[in-house]
């Protein structure tokens, strides 16, 4: 398949441009914030839409601030060094989804903290919503031909503009459809009832890292950092890790609270 080529800005006004991928963490606030609402209506929930709408501007700074430290922490601190000015260029992109976990989990405290909400109980209402975000965001990374995947034969194949003339994966593609549209799905059906305290944010942690581990198998690892592991192991594989075992966890500890309850 010929990738669309899709031009990056999706509005210019003389000297202001407004590209796609900012315009995608909009969309992606906009929708976490109204299933936000819709899941306060909900009869057993113990959060309001008032609720809702002041905890979003905790969440944009925390993912914002989180996603772009993580990436200049974790992937690549050396260019930020030499040019210090780049991090706040978020347009070319560079924002890790582990960061902004973190950001989002440190809003979550210091917000639940100041209203009396635990953090487990922040983090199972926030859980559902963060897929969404996902989607928006890797199709932020496709608009902008960038995280591609590995050469391949397959049908499915796209050929990138500054990635050679071979075919590659659609990578964004699949993460957007794993991380984004699937673990929605799962995820909100099953906190469409009320679930063990932890449950929630356990499954999203433990299918997130599952999805993520296995589209990096097809995804080109960063420039910058390669396979970590003698041709195999990538970053976001080896930060998952952590993710992947704290959800499990969740999830035991959670149904054997209920069980023992």
């Amino acid at each position: 398949m010929q990738y669309p080529s899709i031009d990056p800005v999706a509005l210019s006004i003389g000297p202001l441009r407004l590209h796609w991928y900012g315009l995608m963490y909009v969309f992606a606030f906009l929708a976490g914030w109204l299933l936000g609402r819709f899941r306060a209506s909900r009869p057993w929930s113990k959060w309001t839409a008032a609720m809702v709408d002041d905890f979003v501007t905790w969440a944009m700074l925390g993912v914002i601030l989180g996603a772009r430290l993580g990436y200049v922490l974790f992937y690549d601190l050396s260019a930020y060094l030499a040019d210090p000015l780049e991090i706040v260029r978020v347009w070319n992109g560079g924002m890790s989804f582990h960061g902004g976990l973190v950001g989002v989990v440190t809003a979550s405290w210091l917000w639940g903290r100041r209203h009396g909400v635990g953090l487990l109980d922040m983090l199972d209402f926030v859980a559902p919503l963060v897929p969404t975000g996902l989607f928006f965001g890797r199709m932020g990374n496709f608009i902008n031909a960038e995280l591609w995947g590995k050469v391949t034969e397959s049908p499915l194949g796209m050929i990138f503009p500054g990635a050679g003339p071979l075919p590659r994966h659609p990578s964004q593609l699949y993460e957007a459809g794993l991380e984004g549209a699937l673990l929605f799905v799962i995820l909100w059906i099953y906190s469409s009832k009320p679930r063990p305290r932890g449950a929630v944010a356990g499954l999203f942690g433990a299918l997130y890292a599952v999805c993520r581990i296995v589209v990096e198998f097809f995804r080109v690892p960063d420039a910058q950092l390669g396979y970590l592991f003698a041709g195999w192991g990538t970053m976001g594989q080896i930060l998952c890790l952590p993710l992947l075992f704290a959800g499990l966890w969740l999830l035991v500890r959670a149904y054997r609270k209920e069980k023992k309850a």
